[in-house]
């Protein structure tokens, strides 16, 4: 599973966890918070605010559950470029994060005493 995380300055990192760290995250909906511990970013706290699995399609927030489902949208994840009024039928996935999911966005909500890029550096070397 590929982990995107949003910083505070607007960059973005990436980190590519193994199947049993995936595990832990297996449960979680988006807007769940979790220790970056978890993932090897000691003093982090992170919040799911995404993903979508390995066919491209979005997880969505109102879409209770881990499976694919086909939902009319107007707007939001899922919808773009619709006139105002139109609405398309479009697969999703539901909020809970599963073993389907192959990529996860993820939020920094506490910051640590170190920058993401040295943990990561540090888990490299």
């Amino acid at each position: 599973m590929q982990l995107v995380i949003g910083q505070e300055d607007g960059t973005t990192a990436s980190i590519e966890v193994d199947d049993d760290t995936a595990q832990t995250l297996n449960g979680r909906q988006i807007g769940d918070e979790f220790d970056g511990s978890v993932v090897g970013l000691d003093g982090y706290t992170l919040a799911v605010t995404g993903g979508s699995d390995s066919e491209g399609f979005p997880m969505k927030r109102q879409i209770q559950g881990t499976g694919r489902k086909k939902v009319l949208l107007s707007e939001g994840t899922g919808a773009r470029n619709l006139e105002d009024g139109e609405r398309t039928r479009k697969s999703v996935r539901g909020n809970t994060v599963s073993e389907e999911i192959v990529q996860l966005n993820c939020q920094v909500v506490e910051s640590g005493s170190e920058t993401i890029e040295a943990l990561l550096e540090e888990d490299e070397a």
